[in-house]
């Protein structure tokens, strides 16, 4: 376990310090990434930006742990770590009350995304952090406890999802680096509870009576 939580801390350290950097060259950065876009590029990561929605990541997620019988018990930590982490991205908007880059017209939004967007509140709420990047990074740590080799696929995917709201204009850098320490953190301590606590698996337990 220590070895584990050093690992974890080293990693989330390593976001953080990238994301507090980063907040002195978002608009350089985002406007670089601006000038990079093509349609091939903008196809690709608007299936990255749409696939990582907390519904379609969480059924795919729940099925994977219901494949196999000794893991269910990660299901209910896995979920909580996803609804804990649109919570308190949700808070802290509110509170930092950052507009996305869009909004500044340091980017311009591309009409791909906004004909698929236009009705969804996650479009115009605010920037920091990225909740498709803290949702998607709370599942991590849980992964590496029985998927360890699916893990590196899906932190693969993780970053992807987190960079493409980079690519669409509709977050920093910055937004999605902190996004994914936070959701990290939120995933590990689901983690530690599940290991010390058990409560998964006596849900579970209880269910199937």
């Amino acid at each position: 376990m220590k070895k584990e939580t050093i690992k974890s801390a080293l990693i989330i350290g390593i976001l953080l310090i990238l994301a507090l950097l980063s907040f002195l060259f978002d608009n350089q950065i985002i406007k670089f990434v601006e000038s990079q876009r093509s349609s091939f590029f903008d196809n690709i990561f608007l299936g990255f930006t749409l696939g990582s929605s907390m519904f379609i990541i969480f059924f795919f997620l729940t099925a994977l742990f219901l494949w196999e019988e000794n893991k269910k018990r990660w299901i209910i930590p896995l979920l909580l770590s996803g609804i804990l982490s649109s919570i308190i991205s949700f808070l802290i908007k509110i509170v930092i009350h950052r507009q996305r880059p869009f909004e500044t017209g340091t980017v311009s939004v591309l009409v791909i995304l906004f004909d698929f967007m236009k009705n969804s509140f996650n479009v115009w709420d605010f920037s920091f952090p990225s909740m498709h990047a803290m949702i998607v990074f709370s599942a991590v740590p849980i992964l590496d406890k029985e998927f360890k080799k699916f893990k590196y696929i899906w932190i693969l995917f993780a970053v992807l999802a987190a960079f493409s709201r980079v690519y669409f204009g509709v977050h920093y850098l910055s937004d999605v680096l902190f996004g994914a320490a936070l959701g990290y953190l939120i995933g590990y301590i689901m983690v530690l509870i599940e290991e010390k606590y058990q409560f998964g698996k006596k849900i579970f337990r209880y269910l199937l009576k």
